[in-house]
């Protein structure tokens, strides 16, 4: 297995504005797990390409597909009301507790 990275952690709750917003949050939970992209991969039950593609926020990749990488690497997405009070707090607590 790899070494994690020393790049800072990203905040645990992130508005996501485009697919590479989601890739930055897989990417970082991948390293925190101290996983290869090609680990990670089996693990979830995908393919390396189309780990590297989600990570790189690529277009073409399935809902399905990342649904089930998020979850392989213990990620949740969650939908709501743009500009949620709670969720702005939590997206603030992560920026300053990561």
């Amino acid at each position: 297995m790899a070494k994690p990275s020393s790049s800072p952690a990203l905040p645990c709750v992130q508005p996501v504005q485009a697919l590479r917003d989601i890739g930055a949050q897989i990417r970082a939970a991948r390293r925190r797990l101290a996983l290869r992209i090609d680990d990670a991969a089996s693990l979830c039950g995908v393919s390396v390409d189309l780990l590297s593609r989600l990570e790189n926020g690529k277009g073409s990749v399935g809902t399905d597909k990342v649904l089930q990488v998020l979850a392989g690497l213990g990620l949740e997405l969650f939908v709501a009301p743009k500009g949620h009070a709670g969720l702005r707090g939590l997206v603030q607590q992560g920026r300053t507790h990561g």
